[in-house]
């Protein structure tokens, strides 16, 4: 099931630091999902689509400019609802 695979994508981003180091440089979502699959996970842009669309999330101020300036916040909603994670 594709959100199994988001869910794990946020497993891995909690217990590794230098893969979520790594999304946070990438230059685009096509990047992202390289480092990812890289990774061994198997996660698409329509698996982390609708996950976000279920998680009812607002983003920060700093989400926003990342967005604006053209950058990618692949995981900025996930990170943002699950901050007592992080």
């Amino acid at each position: 099931m594709p959100e199994e695979n988001v869910v794990a994508l946020l497993a891995m981003l909690q217990s590794d630091p230098k893969l979520k180091e790594k999304l946070k440089s990438a230059a685009d979502l096509d990047s992202a999902l390289a480092i990812v699959t890289a990774a061994g996970l198997d996660v698409s842009k329509a698996d982390l689509l609708k996950y976000q669309s279920t998680q009812g999330v607002e983003l920060s101020e700093e989400d926003l400019e990342t967005v604006a300036g053209g950058g990618v916040c692949f995981y900025c909603a996930y990170s943002n609802s699950m901050a007592d994670d992080w």
